[in-house]
């Protein structure tokens, strides 16, 4: 896509690195993969229950996308997670309006290379040897299993914990312990014809406190990234377990 124009109050994301936007802010990322999938990760960090709309620009030809946070404080609100392709564009901007007031947003980028600056989460490797390991926030997990079948599981005894796991081109949104609402409205967010196509977003709610899923290695890259507040996280675990 051509050259996004890029506020004074500007943010080289280029990393996708874990960063706080105010009023007038705008990040802008210039380095999306042609065959990979990306979440923008939004968290309302104002601690005043002040709702946060932040605009997501991905294509000049295409009108922004606007992504709505709900107000919390606490460090009690749940994550929005926009979905785009680096197949649709190279460039995506994220910005807060400047008259956005006192509203305060945290936001990092997700997928199977991103952010490549990890600083601010906690990155590490998810060994496949069945133990449970902590799911905090703002913690990123991957893996490179070989050839055979592995079974995931996630576990959080509190109501409705999200995450998401990403493969190049897919990702499935995980609510473990569903509520009867499900996701609130606007939480995913799909732009593109890539990220909008059927199956490149998966969501998968269960209303227990465990989630399973079988998945079968290949030797490319997985990737699991918290989705949630940090309340729902402090028990909230993750395991690998090979199946043969």
């Amino acid at each position: 896509m051509e050259s996004i124009g890029i506020a004074e109050a500007a943010i080289n994301w280029n990393g996708g690195q874990r960063i706080t936007l105010r009023a007038g802010d705008t990040a802008t990322c210039t380095t999306l993969s042609p065959g990979q999938l990306y979440a923008i990760f939004v968290y309302n960090s104002a601690q005043n229950d002040t709702t946060a709309r932040v605009n997501v620009v991905w294509s000049n030809s295409q009108p922004p996308v606007s992504i709505t946070v709900p107000g919390t404080t606490a460090n009690a609100g749940l994550a929005s997670v926009g979905f785009v392709s680096g197949t649709d564009t190279q460039t995506v901007a994220v910005s807060l309006p400047s008259n956005a007031g006192i509203a305060q947003v945290e936001i990092w980028m997700g997928s199977v290379s991103m952010p490549i600056d990890t600083s601010g989460l906690n990155n590490q490797p998810l060994p496949a040897d069945g133990n449970p390991y902590p799911f905090a926030k703002y913690t990123r997990y991957y893996a490179v299993p070989p050839s055979s079948w592995y079974q995931l599981t996630i576990v959080s005894v509190i109501t409705q914990f999200i995450s998401v796991q990403f493969r190049s081109q897919k990702a499935i949104v995980f609510v473990v312990n569903e509520t009867s609402n499900g996701l609130l409205p606007g939480q995913v967010t799909n732009m593109g014809p890539t990220a909008s196509a059927a199956g490149a977003v998966t969501i998968m709610a269960v209303t227990i406190q465990s989630i399973q899923s079988n998945l079968q290695g290949d030797g490319s890259q997985w990737v699991w990234m918290d989705a949630d507040s940090q309340q729902n996280s402090e028990k909230a675990t993750i395991s690998l377990q090979s199946l043969t």
